[in-house]
């Protein structure tokens, strides 16, 4: 019994230095650990927005139901204050940060050249650093299988967009849902306004009111709130929504929304710094891993409309839809994509153009 006890303590003992020397050479080596890692998020919105804000925050969740220690600051604007923002969170120990809006690059960009073993995810940006990757999900297909949606429902053949700002990442939405729209309606128009704001619904539902007074019957939208939505609903429109799954806000209205996981990037992305394999990037990944999917349709979404939806999203995960493939005219009807052709990535990410078939223009600074 003695040599048993024996035996036993020393297995023990062998198993606490053996756990306190991973621990050692975890620290040795700056590498984090679940239990010295901890992520901040800075946001634009508020987590309770119902878009895009509350997108991200189900990400950082995702990862606090694996144990992972999170802090967050919401409704940030895109000025100094993110920089703040930022180090506060890494004052309250966060050694992993993700600024989730297009204007708060370049404020990440610069403390992180302050912290370089705090590693960094900027969300929709391209600058990147030893120490900060980019990370976005490609809503664009998104958006072609929500321009389906939306083309077979339109009875006027007139559809509306209500759209932040004239930025690429805008732009290659309403070109890919216009895309989406004429695969299924040839003739049908998208007609875009631009409100120049993320999230505010007052702009958002007054650009709304205004399209739909034009006649369109279905809108689309590249806002955070769901005000568009519910202006289609109190004209007897449709609608479509965007970031997270939004039914509620207009149930006689709401049609499906093309949607991100963010979870996804933020579990991988976490999982390689904890296993050692993080290296800054370019994330871009879409309908092919789960990082975008159309929300469930709704039983007012036209007749036929999930076999064709489902028919599109399996040709463009095995590739043979790429959604820009020429031939493709602009609203002057030059050629931009000769026939046979297809965009790369980097063409498609930086897209300043719209197509033909869509109404407005890309203001000119």
């Amino acid at each position: 019994m003695k040599k048993f006890l024996t035996a036993a303590a020393c297995a023990c003992v062998l198993l606490a230095v053996s756990g306190c020397s991973k621990k050692e050479t975890a620290a040795k080596s700056g590498m984090l650990t679940k239990d010295t890692i901890k992520v901040g998020f800075v946001y634009i919105g508020s987590i309770n927005d119902e878009g895009y804000t509350q997108a991200h925050d189900k990400g950082r969740l995702a990862l606090e139901a694996e144990g992972i220690k999170t802090a967050y600051v919401e409704n940030v604007p895109e000025n100094a204050d993110c920089e703040k923002a930022i180090r506060d969170l890494i004052d309250q120990g966060c050694n992993v940060i993700y600024t989730t809006s297009f204007g708060f690059m370049d404020w990440t960009i610069k403390v992180a050249a302050d912290y370089p073993n705090v590693k960094f995810g900027h969300c929709s940006g391209y600058k990147r650093a030893d120490n900060v990757s980019t990370y976005f999900g490609k809503a664009y297909q998104g958006r072609y299988l929500a321009g389906i949606v939306a083309g077979l429902k339109t009875s006027s053949g007139k559809i509306g967009y209500v759209a932040a700002f004239p930025l690429p990442e805008c732009i290659r939405g309403i070109n890919a849902f216009t895309l989406g729209v004429q695969s299924v309606n040839p003739k049908a128009t998208v007609e875009v306004i631009w409100t120049n704001t993320w999230y505010d619904p007052s702009k958002e539902k007054q650009a709304a009111m205004e399209l739909l007074n034009k006649g369109c019957d279905v809108l689309e939208q590249h806002q955070d709130s769901t005000a568009t939505q519910i202006a289609a609903q109190e004209k007897g429109a449709y609608c479509i929504g965007y970031n997270v799954a939004s039914p509620n806000a207009a149930p006689k209205a709401y049609l499906t929304a093309p949607l991100f996981h963010w979870e996804v990037f933020y579990l991988e992305d976490v999982h390689a710094i904890l296993n050692g394999t993080w290296k800054s990037q370019a994330y871009w990944k879409g309908l092919e891993n789960g990082m975008i999917t159309l929300d469930t349709l709704t039983p007012l979404c036209a007749p036929g409309t999930q076999e064709a939806v489902e028919k599109a999203k399996a040709e463009i995960i095995d590739g043979t839809n790429k959604i820009f493939t020429g031939p493709i005219e602009d609203q002057d009807g030059n050629v931009k994509i000769a026939a046979g052709t297809t965009l790369t990535d980097d063409e498609i990410w930086n897209m300043n153009w719209l197509i033909k078939g869509v109404i407005g223009n890309v203001p000119k600074n």
